[in-house]
Parts: C-alpha cells; sequence; structure tokens
C-alpha cells in the first residue's frame, strides 16, 4: 500500500475516523473501517485500525484529563478486563453472531427511541462502584463479542444525563483500556509486520489532524447536539452489527 491513492485512502479513513472519535469519543474503527476493509484484507485492516485507535483514545484522554473520573472509571476498566476473557472463550466455542445480531438490534432500537421520544427524563444518578463494575464488565463481554466495548457505558450516560464532559471523563479511560488491551491480546499471537509499520506511520499525520478536528468540535458542541450525535451513532453501530 505505498502508490498515492491508496495512501490517500489509508489517509482518508484515518482522518474521518479520527474526527468522529475525537468528537464523540469512539467508533473510530466503524467510520474507517468503511473504508480500510475494502483497501485491505481484514488481517492487515483490523490491527491497524486498532493501532491507529489507542492512538487517538491517547489523544482524547490527554484532552479531558481535568474531566477524567478516575475513580469511576477504574471500577468499570476492572469489570471490562472480567469480562473480556469470558467473551473470547465464547468466541472459540460457539457462534456469536446471533448476540451480535440481537445486541445490535437492541442498540438500535435504543438509540432511535432515546433520539425520538417526545420528553427527557432520566433516572436518578447513582455513583456506585459496583454498579460501575458490573457496566464495565458487561462492556468488556459485549466488547469481545462486537468489538464495541464503549455501548453499554455510553447508554448508561445517557439514561443518567449526564453532562458531556462527565460522560467523556468517565467513559473515556474505559475504552482506551479495553482497546489497548485488545492491541496486546493480538500482539502476543502475531508479530508485526514491516507493513503495518509503513502503514501506520502514513495514517500518523491524518490521525492526529481528525483527533485534534474532532476534539475542538467536541468542545465547540452543546449538550444537546453531542447527545443526538453520540446516539446517533449508536444507532448506526447497532444497524452495522445486524447487517
Amino acid at each position: 500500500m505505498t502508490d498515492v491513492s491508496s495512501c490517500f485512502l489509508l489517509s482518508a479513513a484515518a482522518f474521518s475516523g479520527a474526527v468522529v472519535s475525537g468528537l464523540a469519543g469512539f467508533a473510530f474503527s466503524a467510520v474507517a473501517g468503511a473504508i480500510l476493509l475494502h483497501a485491505l484484507p481484514p488481517m492487515e485492516a483490523v490491527p491497524l485500525m486498532m493501532a491507529c485507535s489507542v492512538g487517538v483514545q491517547a489523544a482524547n484522554l490527554w484532552a479531558l484529563r481535568k474531566n477524567i473520573q478516575w475513580t469511576g472509571s477504574l471500577f468499570l476498566i476492572i469489570g471490562g478486563l472480567l469480562g473480556i476473557p469470558i467473551a473470547v472463550g465464547i468466541l472459540q466455542r460457539a457462534d456469536s453472531q446471533s448476540f451480535r445480531v440481537g445486541f445490535g438490534a437492541v442498540l438500535t432500537i435504543y438509540a432511535a427511541y432515546a433520539l425520538f421520544r417526545p420528553t427527557l427524563t432520566y433516572l436518578r444518578h447513582v455513583n456506585s462502584r459496583r454498579l460501575h463494575a458490573l457496566i464495565g464488565f458487561g462492556g468488556g463481554l459485549i466488547g469481545g463479542l462486537t468489538a464495541m466495548p464503549g455501548a453499554l457505558p455510553t447508554i448508561l450516560c445517557d439514561m443518567h444525563g449526564m453532562p458531556k464532559n462527565e460522560q467523556r471523563g468517565l467513559v473515556q479511560p474505559f475504552i482506551a483500556a479495553m482497546q489497548i488491551f485488545a492491541l496486546a491480546l493480538m500482539l502476543s499471537r502475531h508479530s508485526l509486520s514491516t507493513k503495518f509499520m509503513i502503514e501506520f506511520a502514513i495514517s500518523l499525520p491524518a490521525l492526529a489532524a481528525g483527533a485534534a478536528l474532532g476534539i475542538i468540535m467536541f468542545r465547540r458542541v452543546n449538550e444537546i447536539a453531542f447527545r443526538r450525535i453520540v446516539l446517533a451513532l449508536l444507532f448506526l453501530s447497532g444497524l452495522s452489527l445486524i447487517i
């Protein structure tokens, strides 16, 4: 992937995915994958997307460092680290396609209902370590089966009507930790090729520019618009699991 057109496709995928992830905090692979999976074989595209996504998450964490809720995020992460190995075991022993379709349907229905419901009524926020660990476990389990670890914590934040800075401060470290853990698992089984390193290096300028633009957009968008963006991405992510 060294010719001009291929480099352009790689940069376009990295930039578009980074903009969305910088703005909403997730969905890098869903956006970038729509381009990369048509330009590269899955065995090359998936680790490249994971590495790029971790890079964007690092930029997000730095930009949101003053809003990070370390205690709540820590218990989300602990739960998630317990959930991922179980998901890996399920993948090795059973067909996870039915689960993906079912979860995609639930995700799509919830996002559509939340987008179009006439009045916004929220659950009372409960700052419970056990609840965070349980949600993290569910997020890790779902993430291991669907590659969407942030979906369940994001739904929890929406149901409690959390402001965008609090939501990103709670969920962002969890998503970053799950992606780093998943990338480490992959690297423990597959070595990185020289081609991978070249493609990753090519994507870095577009990745940095997209992440910066996305973070700027996040800071300027209001609470209502941010909520609609997140729900729309959840809706599209759910559809991607069904189709």
